[in-house]
């Protein structure tokens, strides 16, 4: 029933329920409603009869698709049992032709085997040498005659065996040549390169690195300077032998050069100390003016100890003069009197004497404990690395231990000057201090002999 036919309903249904359409009857009458209610079903009817021939039609289509996809599937099954058989019969064939071909080489296959294997090998070795950047070729070569004497349809030619042992033997040769010959560095072509056998790359006083993965050659990114010299004389040189730093690693070309230049220098490691580090290398530095300034001072108040005590005139400019002054002043005076005056007068000159001498023993003392301070902090973050990334690089443990270790030293070497500088500093102030006790213990006697 459409939607025409269930207004008329609802309409009849008011109408029978409400006294007011009752009394409008005359605007709809009954026989209108039936009608209505009529047509409604009529066109239920159709729509129904309509949607049962699609469904019908689409059924139909649906079996004629399975019944043409069961046909497919059948065909493809004898093509797979088809060429299954033909498989079988091919690989007795290939069998076949197999034995046929290892009988007819007999022992070469064993010849061949090893020349695999040193094929192998010498990809390898040539993969990894220096040689390499002079000779082009060899790799696409030896590529090649692998894959074919690993290939079951081709043989490799007398020509290509005959290569592969002149490589063999070229290598061989060649690691204990020095040659020059034009390369591309980096960005630039034809520069010249001298190599000193399996062992290192220079070029123009560098040294170069040879990178086994891309197969080209580079300046290394620091260069090792105690070595360059060499490397300059050795590229100029036209005959007889030039002395030459070299990198016993061997044909791997540079690992062990690589490692000196990648240790850092004195001022990277200084600066590996970071704050702590230049705290301590600020307060050394303090220490030392301190430490210079008290020996010129005591260097000085020496030299006029030593001249008022050759002198006969008697001058305030210097502690042994106000020594001899209050011993003048107070020469009347009773032994005791005289004895106290003159003690009193030497501590008086003390702390003039030993000024600077308890801050420099103080940063002796603090040096190393703030050197302690960095390499506990430091090895907090190292630890603290190793809890998020892992221990699985001992490389970089070491690196951070070492950073962090590098505070500790340069405690220890502001330490160990400036407690030998407040040891020989108090030792001067000694002798000076024993020279004006000595002088006022004179004083007393001369007047205790009177």
């Amino acid at each position: 029933m459409n939607r025409r036919g269930v207004a008329a309903l609802l309409s009849v249904a008011v109408l029978a329920c409400s006294p007011a359409a009752m009394a409008q009857s005359d605007e709809l009458s009954m026989r209108e409603l039936l009608q209505e209610v009529k047509q409604g079903r009529a066109q239920a009817r159709e729509e129904n009869r309509k949607r049962e021939q699609q469904f019908l039609a689409e059924e139909a289509e649906q079996d004629r698709l399975i019944r043409e996809q069961e046909q497919a599937i059948a065909a493809l099954e004898r093509r797979s049992a088809e060429l299954e058989k033909r498989f079988n019969a091919n690989e007795l064939k290939v069998e076949e032709k197999r034995i046929q071909r290892d009988e007819r080489l007999g022992s070469l296959k064993e010849l061949f085997g090893h020349l695999t294997g040193a094929a192998g090998d010498l990809r390898v070795r040539l993969r990894n040498s220096i040689t390499s950047s002079q000779f082009d070729g060899r790799q696409a070569f030896l590529d090649a005659l692998i894959a074919k004497m690993n290939d079951d349809t081709d043989l490799p030619t007398v020509e290509e065996i005959e290569r592969l042992w002149f490589e063999l033997h070229r290598e061989m040769t060649e690691s204990g040549a020095v040659a020059a010959y034009p390369a591309r560095v980096g960005t630039q072509d034809n520069r010249e390169v001298v190599r000193v056998g399996l062992f290192n790359l220079v070029s123009n006083g560098d040294y170069l690195a040879w990178d086994e993965g891309t197969q080209t050659v580079s300046v290394l990114p620091r260069q090792p300077e105690a070595y360059t010299g060499g490397a300059q004389k050795l590229q100029a040189a036209e005959s007889g032998y030039t002395p030459v730093g070299i990198d016993p690693t061997g044909a791997a070309g540079g690992g062990y050069l690589k490692a000196l230049i990648n240790s850092p220098t004195l001022v990277e490691r200084w600066h590996q100390g970071k704050i702590v580090g230049y705290v301590i290398t600020g307060v050394g530095l303090f220490g030392l003016a301190v430490a210079l300034w008290r020996l010129l001072a005591l260097m000085a108040l020496s030299a006029k100890v030593g001249r008022q005590q050759k002198s006969d005139e008697v001058s305030d400019s210097n502690p042994l003069g106000r020594i001899i002054q209050v011993g003048q002043t107070h020469a009347n005076d009773d032994v005791e009197t005289l004895e106290l005056k003159l003690g009193e007068a030497i501590i008086k000159e003390r702390p003039a004497i030993h000024r600077g001498l308890p801050l420099i023993k103080i940063i002796s003392m603090v040096a190393p404990l703030m050197g302690l301070l960095g390499t506990v902090t430091g090895m907090i973050i190292v630890f603290q690395a190793i809890t998020i990334y892992g221990a699985g690089d001992p490389k970089a443990m070491a690196g951070g231990i070492s950073s962090a270790l590098v505070t500790t030293v340069l405690g220890l070497i502001v330490a160990i000057p400036m407690m030998l500088a407040h040891s020989m500093l108090f030792a001067r102030a000694k002798r000076i201090l024993h020279v004006l006790e000595e002088q006022s213990a004179g004083i007393v006697a001369e007047r205790a002999g009177r």
